[in-house]
Protein backbone atom coordinates (compact mmCIF):
# COMPACT_ATOMS: atom_id res chain seq x y z
CA UNK A 1 0.00 0.00 0.00
CA UNK A 2 3.20 2.15 0.74
CA UNK A 3 4.25 2.22 -2.73
CA UNK A 4 0.83 2.43 -3.88
CA UNK A 5 0.94 5.81 -2.43
CA UNK A 6 4.15 6.72 -3.63
CA UNK A 7 3.22 5.89 -7.19
CA UNK A 8 0.60 8.22 -6.78
CA UNK A 9 2.31 11.23 -5.25
CA UNK A 10 5.07 10.93 -7.76
CA UNK A 11 2.35 11.25 -10.50
CA UNK A 12 0.43 13.86 -8.91
CA UNK A 13 2.31 16.56 -6.86
CA UNK A 14 3.90 18.20 -9.94
CA UNK A 15 0.23 18.94 -11.07
CA UNK A 16 -0.05 21.37 -8.28
CA UNK A 17 2.23 21.79 -5.26
CA UNK A 18 5.63 20.69 -6.72
CA UNK A 19 4.80 21.89 -10.31
CA UNK A 20 7.87 22.36 -12.25
CA UNK A 21 6.58 25.88 -13.29
CA UNK A 22 5.28 27.53 -11.28
CA UNK A 23 6.56 26.16 -8.12
CA UNK A 24 10.06 25.07 -9.14
CA UNK A 25 10.35 27.70 -12.37
CA UNK A 26 11.94 25.66 -14.49
CA UNK A 27 11.45 25.68 -18.06
CA UNK A 28 10.39 29.35 -18.36
CA UNK A 29 11.89 29.77 -21.51
CA UNK A 30 9.73 27.87 -23.71
CA UNK A 31 6.75 29.41 -22.13
CA UNK A 32 7.29 32.37 -23.24
CA UNK A 33 8.14 31.02 -26.58
CA UNK A 34 5.49 29.09 -27.86
CA UNK A 35 2.60 29.82 -26.11
CA UNK A 36 1.26 33.16 -28.47
CA UNK A 37 -1.11 30.35 -29.64
CA UNK A 38 -2.91 27.66 -28.01
CA UNK A 39 -1.92 25.18 -30.91
CA UNK A 40 1.72 24.87 -30.61
CA UNK A 41 1.65 24.84 -26.86
CA UNK A 42 -0.49 21.76 -27.06
CA UNK A 43 2.14 20.13 -29.25
CA UNK A 44 4.99 21.27 -27.38
CA UNK A 45 3.22 19.95 -23.85
CA UNK A 46 2.55 16.40 -25.12
CA UNK A 47 6.34 16.20 -26.84
CA UNK A 48 7.92 17.22 -23.43
CA UNK A 49 5.95 14.63 -21.60
CA UNK A 50 7.26 11.97 -24.36
CA UNK A 51 10.89 12.57 -24.06
CA UNK A 52 10.68 13.19 -20.51
CA UNK A 53 8.34 9.47 -19.54
CA UNK A 54 10.60 7.80 -22.04
CA UNK A 55 13.74 9.59 -20.96
CA UNK A 56 13.70 8.75 -17.26
CA UNK A 57 12.42 5.35 -17.99
CA UNK A 58 15.61 4.35 -20.66
CA UNK A 59 18.05 6.15 -17.79
CA UNK A 60 16.66 4.28 -14.44
CA UNK A 61 17.02 0.77 -17.04
CA UNK A 62 20.71 1.77 -17.44
CA UNK A 63 21.37 3.62 -14.21
CA UNK A 64 23.74 1.13 -12.50
CA UNK A 65 25.69 0.60 -15.30
CA UNK A 66 26.49 4.40 -16.19
CA UNK A 67 29.94 5.76 -14.99
CA UNK A 68 29.21 8.69 -12.60
CA UNK A 69 31.84 11.25 -14.55
CA UNK A 70 29.53 11.02 -17.48
CA UNK A 71 25.95 10.06 -16.47
CA UNK A 72 25.27 14.00 -17.78
CA UNK A 73 26.96 12.98 -21.25
CA UNK A 74 24.59 9.66 -21.06
CA UNK A 75 21.28 11.34 -20.02
CA UNK A 76 21.76 14.34 -22.82
CA UNK A 77 22.57 11.31 -25.69
CA UNK A 78 19.34 9.59 -24.88
CA UNK A 79 16.95 12.91 -24.41
CA UNK A 80 18.83 14.11 -27.97
CA UNK A 81 17.45 10.36 -29.40
CA UNK A 82 14.06 10.64 -28.55
CA UNK A 83 13.78 14.70 -29.72
CA UNK A 84 14.92 13.73 -32.85
CA UNK A 85 12.47 10.74 -33.24
CA UNK A 86 9.79 13.61 -31.92
CA UNK A 87 10.95 16.16 -34.58
CA UNK A 88 10.92 14.38 -37.28
CA UNK A 89 6.75 12.62 -36.28
CA UNK A 90 6.33 16.27 -36.26
CA UNK A 91 7.63 16.89 -39.71
CA UNK A 92 5.89 14.22 -41.16
CA UNK A 93 2.70 14.40 -39.26
CA UNK A 94 2.04 17.71 -38.11
CA UNK A 95 4.16 20.00 -40.25
CA UNK A 96 2.94 23.62 -39.85
CA UNK A 97 2.92 23.14 -35.98
CA UNK A 98 6.46 21.75 -36.23
CA UNK A 99 6.87 25.08 -38.40
CA UNK A 100 5.39 26.92 -35.38
CA UNK A 101 7.71 25.60 -32.84
CA UNK A 102 10.61 25.93 -34.84
CA UNK A 103 13.95 25.40 -32.87
CA UNK A 104 12.31 25.21 -29.79
CA UNK A 105 11.76 21.35 -30.44
CA UNK A 106 15.31 20.84 -30.32
CA UNK A 107 16.22 22.48 -27.34
CA UNK A 108 14.03 20.60 -25.36
CA UNK A 109 17.43 18.60 -25.30
CA UNK A 110 18.81 21.19 -22.79
CA UNK A 111 15.00 21.82 -20.86
CA UNK A 112 16.00 22.06 -17.02
CA UNK A 113 13.12 20.19 -15.91
CA UNK A 114 14.39 17.24 -18.28
CA UNK A 115 18.01 17.15 -16.80
CA UNK A 116 16.58 17.82 -13.32
CA UNK A 117 14.19 14.75 -13.21
CA UNK A 118 16.77 12.75 -15.32
CA UNK A 119 19.64 13.39 -12.51
CA UNK A 120 16.81 13.80 -9.19
CA UNK A 121 14.77 11.00 -9.87
CA UNK A 122 15.44 8.52 -12.45
CA UNK A 123 18.82 7.91 -11.34
CA UNK A 124 18.17 7.09 -8.38
CA UNK A 125 14.52 4.91 -9.11
CA UNK A 126 13.19 1.86 -10.36
CA UNK A 127 11.36 2.17 -14.37
CA UNK A 128 7.82 2.58 -13.26
CA UNK A 129 8.25 5.22 -10.40
CA UNK A 130 10.23 6.95 -12.96
CA UNK A 131 7.56 6.30 -15.58
CA UNK A 132 5.33 7.98 -13.34
CA UNK A 133 7.43 10.60 -12.37
CA UNK A 134 8.31 11.63 -16.32
CA UNK A 135 4.40 11.58 -17.64
CA UNK A 136 3.58 13.90 -13.87
CA UNK A 137 6.25 16.43 -14.38
CA UNK A 138 5.25 16.59 -18.42
CA UNK A 139 1.97 16.91 -17.46
CA UNK A 140 2.30 19.57 -14.95
CA UNK A 141 4.72 21.29 -17.49
CA UNK A 142 2.01 21.15 -20.35
CA UNK A 143 -0.95 22.53 -17.63
CA UNK A 144 1.17 25.68 -17.66
CA UNK A 145 1.64 25.53 -21.15
CA UNK A 146 -2.33 25.33 -22.55
CA UNK A 147 -3.55 28.21 -19.79
CA UNK A 148 -0.66 30.43 -20.86
CA UNK A 149 -1.33 29.76 -24.28
CA UNK A 150 -5.08 30.14 -23.81
CA UNK A 151 -5.35 33.08 -22.95
CA UNK A 152 -2.59 34.67 -24.54
CA UNK A 153 -4.50 33.64 -27.75
CA UNK A 154 -8.23 34.22 -26.56
CA UNK A 155 -7.28 37.61 -25.75
CA UNK A 156 -4.68 38.14 -28.30
CA UNK A 157 -5.82 37.11 -31.31
CA UNK A 158 -9.71 36.02 -30.52
CA UNK A 159 -9.23 32.78 -31.70
CA UNK A 160 -9.05 29.20 -29.88
CA UNK A 161 -7.37 26.75 -32.10
CA UNK A 162 -7.25 28.94 -34.84
CA UNK A 163 -10.48 29.42 -34.60
CA UNK A 164 -12.74 32.26 -34.40
CA UNK A 165 -14.14 32.70 -30.81
CA UNK A 166 -15.06 36.24 -30.34
CA UNK A 167 -18.21 37.70 -32.05
CA UNK A 168 -18.24 39.60 -34.83
CA UNK A 169 -20.58 42.04 -32.89
CA UNK A 170 -17.97 42.20 -30.13
CA UNK A 171 -15.82 43.65 -32.52
CA UNK A 172 -18.55 46.16 -34.26
CA UNK A 173 -19.17 47.14 -30.62
CA UNK A 174 -15.79 48.29 -30.31
CA UNK A 175 -13.77 45.72 -29.22
CA UNK A 176 -10.23 45.28 -29.76
CA UNK A 177 -7.63 42.80 -29.55
CA UNK A 178 -5.07 43.13 -27.03
CA UNK A 179 -1.86 42.93 -29.70
CA UNK A 180 0.35 43.26 -25.99
CA UNK A 181 -0.74 39.63 -25.30
CA UNK A 182 1.36 37.67 -28.26
CA UNK A 183 3.78 38.76 -27.26
CA UNK A 184 6.42 37.45 -24.92
CA UNK A 185 6.34 40.29 -22.06
CA UNK A 186 2.71 39.35 -21.69
CA UNK A 187 3.57 35.16 -21.30
CA UNK A 188 6.01 35.86 -18.47
CA UNK A 189 3.04 38.28 -16.71
CA UNK A 190 0.38 35.17 -17.26
CA UNK A 191 2.63 32.81 -15.67
CA UNK A 192 3.39 35.64 -12.51
CA UNK A 193 -0.27 35.84 -11.78
CA UNK A 194 -0.72 31.69 -11.99
CA UNK A 195 2.63 31.66 -9.45
CA UNK A 196 0.26 34.16 -7.59
CA UNK A 197 -2.89 32.10 -7.52
CA UNK A 198 -1.29 28.76 -7.01
CA UNK A 199 1.02 30.37 -3.53
CA UNK A 200 -2.32 31.57 -2.25
CA UNK A 201 -4.18 28.61 -2.74
CA UNK A 202 -1.08 26.34 -1.23
CA UNK A 203 -0.05 27.68 2.45
CA UNK A 204 2.97 25.15 2.30
CA UNK A 205 4.33 27.18 -0.20
CA UNK A 206 4.08 30.55 1.14
CA UNK A 207 7.39 32.37 2.62
CA UNK A 208 7.27 33.96 6.01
Amino acid sequence: MAEKINNKSVLLNPFSKNNPVVVQVLGICSVLAVTAKLEPAIVMGISVIAVLAFSNVIISLIRNTIPTNIRIIVQLVVVAGLVVIVDQLLKAYAYDVSKQLSVFIGLIITNCILMGRLEAFAMGNKPWPAFLDGIGNGIGYSIILVIVGFFRELLGSGTLLGIQVVPDSFYEAGYVNNGLMILPPMALIVVACIIWVQRARNKDLQED
